[in-house]
């Protein structure tokens, strides 16, 4: 005859077993993104050939190597890429705001972004310039030469590139505009006399349009580029972490770079 005590410490072991393995699925079912099985990416596609719209079939579509990136990190972690477009100097209150998991739109690391958001390591390596009209190359051709009060310089609202603006320009008039595309088309149109640029998105727009030149290299301590990752979300950065090792790695990055150079030739800018 079976003892009664044993089935009731049987069956408690078991209820006992089964609620542990219940609480570990539950835990690896957790989601380390907003919405569970979705990486939601804010960028701003105004920054080529980090990010832009051309025309593919008759339709703008996202292009640039930080797009190519994303779409990298969502299939290495086995994710659905949702990309939110939006004006560059809100994607830091997106992330604050859990709008998207990651922005990625050309920033550089600074101390201030430190403070609101996490980085991912570098994976591109940046510089900044000046750009000016080509008839105006040897007028603005030093750095000195852009920081007096009858010169009127541009940058992008929330940019690296602002701060730099507003450290070697401080005497020049300072025009912030929201997209980099606005900055362009005010130099081409002579309202203002140069614009600070990041130096590959300075090359795109170069080659677009042959009225504008380099000017000169502008300073800069902390080169490179940095997905930045909602606050305090460690397990999503180290995944982002990994993928990014994987796309240097195995020369998917390099890849994405030098075709997005080419797709900049071809970049959408609606009237």
């Amino acid at each position: 005859m079976i003892n009664k005590k044993i089935i009731v410490c049987v069956v408690m072991f078991v209820l006992l077993v089964s609620a542990v393995f219940a609480g570990g699925s539950k835990e690896q079912s957790q989601s380390v993104t907003l919405n569970p099985g979705k990486l939601t990416v804010a960028t701003s596609p105004d920054f080529a050939p980090y990010e832009f719209y051309m025309l593919e079939n008759g339709k703008p579509q996202l292009a640039g190597f930080d797009i190519a990136l994303a779409r990298y990190i969502a299939d290495y972690m086995k994710l659905e890429l949702e990309i939110i477009p939006m004006d560059f100097d809100g994607i830091l209150m997106e992330l604050q705001n859990g709008g998207a998991d990651l922005g990625i739109s050309g920033f550089s690391p600074n101390p201030e972004r430190a403070e609101v958001v996490d980085f991912s390591q570098i994976y591109y390596d940046g510089k900044q310039s000046f750009v000016c009209l080509k008839k105006d190359q040897a007028k603005y051709g030093t750095i000195e030469s852009i920081n007096k009060k009858d010169v009127t310089v541009g940058a992008q609202i929330g940019s690296i590139q602002m701060d730099l603006a507003q450290k070697y320009s401080p005497n020049a008039d300072l025009v912030a505009l929201t997209k980099v595309t606005d900055l362009v088309a005010e130099l081409v149109a002579g309202k203002i006399d140069g614009a600070y640029l990041e130096k590959p998105v300075a090359e795109s727009y170069l080659k677009n349009y042959p009225q504008l030149c380099y000017a000169f290299d502008v300073p800069y301590d902390s080169e490179g580029n940095v997905v930045l990752v909602k606050k305090g979300n460690s397990a999503l950065l180290e995944q982002v972490k990994a993928a990014i090792d994987s796309a240097l790695k195995d020369g998917s990055m390099s890849a994405f770079v030098e075709k997005a150079m080419t797709d900049a030739l071809n970049e959408y800018l609606p009237n």
